[in-house]
């Protein structure tokens, strides 16, 4: 049985900061998050590093635990980037001639080339799993990137469509995630920021893709939509531009930045009887909120959501913040809700 919950559940959208030790943060937060492989990131020999991303997933684990989150993630400390890590695991491409598009800040990277089927030739984070379920008796939360999301940071040499890729992504998704609830997760996230970056592509078949992904899911699912990293995209817009279409997909939750974006919580209102994963923590700055500061902004959409279904939550993935910073913010994350659920 799943841990229970208290009301508003605390945890993070995904990634936290990696120590400086195993990785180079100083690289890792002047370049644009890869697409493809960048081993050259990684400052532990690769027959040391499996160990190595272990101790340093071990140590985030008891961080989460100690700021008092209710909901538990691996921090994707075993990931170059939120997606580059399952992306890259998959049968059916060239990663050695990569292909390129224009990202959502408009400069081309280098991506996954698509020159085959796409298959999945045994689980990706199974293991990553396991690991979390072994070393905490907390809720545990793994995160995938979207199928929607992957289909738009891939070359496509071989579907000649573009639905028809992301609904080949949908279909390894979807086995990921049943091995995924098998192995113990409590929550799966999909990760789908590109639903907001390209909403004109999103509005033609996004719903359709992420029915597919989620259909037939064993436990909780989530759907994330952010503006991108702040230490990446400063520019916020006043709203998401694909959001309503949301409303029927099967997911328990989809989770919202509005920290840093000051979303209008009225924003909210179509999703109406979906849970809610609320993003109160803003990471464009390392300073640390106060509790009462990130309490008034769940205040603030109260009126909105179906507060039996709201998560606390952060804007984005806390990636790129100094460890001290993310710490902070998760503390004062758990000390906010610890305050509205005296209001409830």
């Amino acid at each position: 049985m799943p841990p229970t919950l208290p009301p508003l559940p605390t945890t993070v959208v995904g990634s936290l900061p990696q120590p400086d030790w195993l990785i180079d943060r100083d690289r890792l937060g002047h370049q644009f998050p890869p697409r493809v492989r960048a081993a050259e990131l990684w400052r532990i020999p690769a027959d040391h590093l499996l160990e190595a991303q272990d101790d340093a997933t071990l140590v985030t684990i008891r961080a989460q635990e100690a700021a008092g989150l209710d909901v538990i993630g691996d921090g994707e400390i075993r990931r170059e980037s939120y997606s580059n890590h399952f992306a890259t695991a998959l049968a059916g491409l060239d990663l050695d001639h990569p292909g390129t598009v224009r990202n959502r800040s408009g400069l081309d990277v280098h991506v996954p080339r698509v020159t085959g089927e796409l298959r999945r030739p045994s689980p990706v984070q199974v293991e990553d799993v396991r690991f979390l379920r072994e070393h905490t008796d907390r809720a545990v939360k793994i995160t995938v990137p979207g199928p929607f999301t992957m289909a738009q940071q891939a070359q496509d040499d071989f579907y000649g469509d573009d639905r028809l890729l992301a609904l080949a992504y949908a279909d390894v998704v979807r086995e990921e995630i049943a091995d995924l609830f098998a192995a113990g997760a409590d929550i799966v996230q999909l990760d789908e920021p590109w639903l907001q970056a390209r909403p004109e592509v999103a509005k033609r078949y996004g719903v359709e893709v992420l029915d597919r992904a989620l259909a037939g899911a064993a436990g909780t699912t989530h759907v994330h939509l952010c503006f991108g990293y702040a230490a990446m995209v400063a520019e916020r817009p006043e709203g998401y531009s694909f959001l309503p279409e949301l409303a029927d997909v099967p997911a328990d939750a989809i989770s919202l930045e509005t920290a840093q974006s000051h979303l209008d919580p009225a924003t909210l209102a179509p999703l109406r009887g979906k849970g809610i994963a609320l993003g109160v923590l803003d990471l464009s700055t390392p300073e640390v909120e106060t509790p009462e500061v990130i309490a008034d902004r769940v205040r603030r959409a109260l009126d909105h959501v179906d507060v039996d279904k709201l998560l606390l939550s952060s804007d984005c993935g806390l990636k790129y913040l100094p460890r001290a910073a993310a710490a902070g913010k998760m503390r004062a994350l758990a000390q906010a809700a610890a305050v509205l659920r005296t209001e409830l």
